[in-house]
């Protein structure tokens, strides 16, 4: 896939990306958009294969997914950004902050540290869901119409389901059911991934975990002493994707934690700008080289 990822673009300031879990879309992040777009230019992507945005031709991993959110960002002319991700989304903000895209991370239920046991079940949990939503999927418009609905499609979710909006209940049936490369992004994007190179991460990380999620289990804690310098915060009544459970505590976090990239001594971002400054003196070389050999040759 070389093609940039769908995403809706709202508000003004600071560029700040979106990142969902899977099974689900960027719809999942109705409830917090608006608020964040007063202070942020917010970019809401749908990942790989769901929504609009293409699947990838090689294996879905973590690393991979990154390349096609960096790819993404380049295509609209954005270098770094503040990212809020949940699960999936939150594991790739971390990719991100190792390799110095990101100012600012805020990530809810990041994937990636269970043991065994806990992707076995989590597996399990993730087929049962794909074959249930693909088996529902026409239902699923015209019963996220009612609280009672909501509450019944998403309560593996939120911990306050019935407070959800009906676009993300749509969002999960365009995450479980509408997904175009599920089992690989599965196998090799949650259940294989293990990461690496955590101690790079430069800029402010702020883990979230709500205190009902039973989906991740206690793995976001797990990346605490890998993180340097990251903060844990726990949210009360919150499940695995809380942005409707806790809106504004959500907005709040991802506020504080650009605050922190604010400060000085920001050197995720001296990493970049020299990431991208070798990458041109590369170019250069090679455009010199190449210069010389012509001349050779006359």
């Amino acid at each position: 896939m070389t093609a940039p990822l769908s995403l809706t673009r709202t508000g003004a300031g600071e560029p700040l990306l979106l990142l969902h879990g899977m099974g689900s879309s960027r719809r999942d992040f109705a409830a917090v958009v608006g608020s964040l777009a007063e202070h942020f230019d917010v970019l809401d992507v749908d990942l790989p294969g769901v929504g609009r945005s293409p699947f990838l031709v090689e294996r879905p991993t973590v690393a991979a997914i990154t390349d096609a959110v960096e790819r993404t960002l380049d295509d609209r002319g954005v270098g770094q950004v503040h990212v809020l991700g949940n699960s999936l989304g939150a594991r790739v903000a971390l990719e991100l902050a190792v390799r110095g895209r990101a100012r600012s991370v805020v990530a809810i239920a990041p994937s990636g540290l269970n043991v065994l046991p806990e992707r076995v079940f989590q597996g399990n949990g993730m087929a049962l869901a794909r074959v249930g939503l693909r088996t529902l999927a026409p239902l699923v418009e015209p019963v996220s119409r009612s609280a009672l609905g909501r509450a019944a499609l998403l309560a593996p979710l939120k911990a306050r389901p019935w407070s959800t909006s009906p676009d993300e209940a749509v969002g999960a049936r365009e995450g479980f059911a509408d997904s175009r490369d599920y089992w690989r992004t599965l196998l090799w994007g949650l259940l294989l991934d293990v990461p690496r190179g955590l101690d790079r991460i430069d800029c402010p990380v702020t883990l979230v975990q709500g205190v009902a999620d039973w989906v991740a289990s206690g793995q976001t804690v797990r990346y605490l002493p890998l993180v340097p310098g990251s903060r844990f915060v726990p949210l009360l009544w919150a499940g695995h994707a809380p942005q409707s459970d806790r809106p504004r505590t959500i907005v709040r976090l991802v506020e504080e934690a650009a605050a922190r990239a604010g400060q000085p001594a920001d050197s995720s971002a001296l990493r970049y700008e020299q990431r991208n400054r070798a990458a041109d003196i590369a170019s250069v070389k090679r455009a010199s080289h190449a210069g010389s050999a012509a001349e050779k040759v006359v």
